[in-house]
């Protein structure tokens, strides 16, 4: 980095942060703090009100903030990519949102700067592969943002029984992956956190209850992923090795080549949580462990073969 962006990053440091020692600054753009002395000198001589404060550190004068920045092209169209991919893929006010935030954007580049940007923008895409958003995105978001406890009725997919179960949850946040929206929350029935694929929710119910969230919380790491501890190993064939690593499996962990092909390792909450995806490999595909499972598969193709042996039946 040379000066010139150094001494830019350090006001846009300051301004982030309310104090900032020298020592923090030298660790930060890794140079020595004689070197953070002379930066904070020069800013000061160019007219940027910086305040040295003893034994605390460097602030910014109060009221003082940077004019606005102005954007390269990679800058703009990664900005413009996101903007859109969000007007895409969330509900009607976030749209207007990012499409309000496109417009601004584009506003403040130049002339010469807008053309080459739209024409990169016209080369780069992030396809939206939903065709509609699911109802209860907004009314869920809502529930998130303002820490209200909610209930609905939850249509498990392969659950010991055909009814919906009536869940209250604290929701703390929604997740869009793979094409589908979830709920991170804590559910009161299963004393943990659990993740509600939204299309399968319905009778949501705002509770009228708030509830106060957990601090050390983190989307993706913690007690909300940490709730899957059956281990799958499954062999896949060398012909499909290379599509197995491409699908790129939700509950996968690990990946190994093995001499009779890919040994890959999952990690769930229930065997019924991978049984699909097992199968759809069909005979590329051989669960090693747990024995459980292996049986499980076993009971699933003697059931197809039943349901086709009854199918030729009703045809003849």
């Amino acid at each position: 980095m040379n000066r010139t962006d150094r001494l830019l990053a350090i006001v846009l440091e300051l301004q982030a942060r309310k104090n900032c020692r020298a020592e923090e600054l030298a660790a930060i753009f890794e140079t020595s703090k004689r070197t953070i002395y002379r930066d904070i000198q020069a800013l000061c001589e160019a007219g940027v009100p910086v305040i040295a404060i003893p034994g605390i550190g460097y602030k910014l004068s109060e009221g003082y903030f940077l004019p606005p920045l102005t954007f390269n092209a990679d800058e703009a169209v990664m900005l413009l990519l996101g903007t859109n991919y969000v007007a895409d893929n969330f509900d009607q006010e976030y749209q207007l949102a990012a499409l309000s935030a496109c417009r601004k954007i584009i506003g403040v580049l130049p002339g010469k700067l807008a053309t080459e940007v739209q024409q990169r923008q016209e080369r780069i895409r992030f396809m939206n592969m939903v065709e509609s958003q699911p109802d209860n995105l907004k009314s869920l978001r809502r529930a998130v943002i303002e820490n209200q406890v909610v209930n609905f009725e939850y249509h498990a997919r392969q659950s010991e029984s055909e009814e919906p179960l009536r869940r209250e949850v604290e929701p703390y946040a929604i997740v869009f992956m793979d094409g589908a929206w979830y709920l991170s929350a804590y559910c009161y029935l299963r004393q943990g956190m659990r993740h509600f694929r939204l299309e399968r929710i319905s009778q949501l119910k705002f509770t009228g209850k708030n509830f106060q969230r957990q601090p050390d919380f983190l989307l993706g790491e913690g007690s909300s992923f940490n709730d899957r501890s059956i281990i799958i190993k499954v062999l896949f064939s060398p012909q499909v090795a290379r599509w197995v690593r491409e699908s790129r499996y939700f509950y996968v962990t690990d990946e190994e080549e093995v001499a009779e092909g890919l040994l890959v390792t999952l990690t769930v909450r229930k065997e019924t949580d991978a049984l699909a995806w097992i199968l759809s490999w069909g005979q590329n595909a051989q669960v090693l462990e747990p024995e459980s499972l292996r049986q499980r598969i076993l009971e699933t193709v003697k059931q197809l073969q039943e349901n086709y042996n009854t199918s030729q039946t009703l045809l003849t």
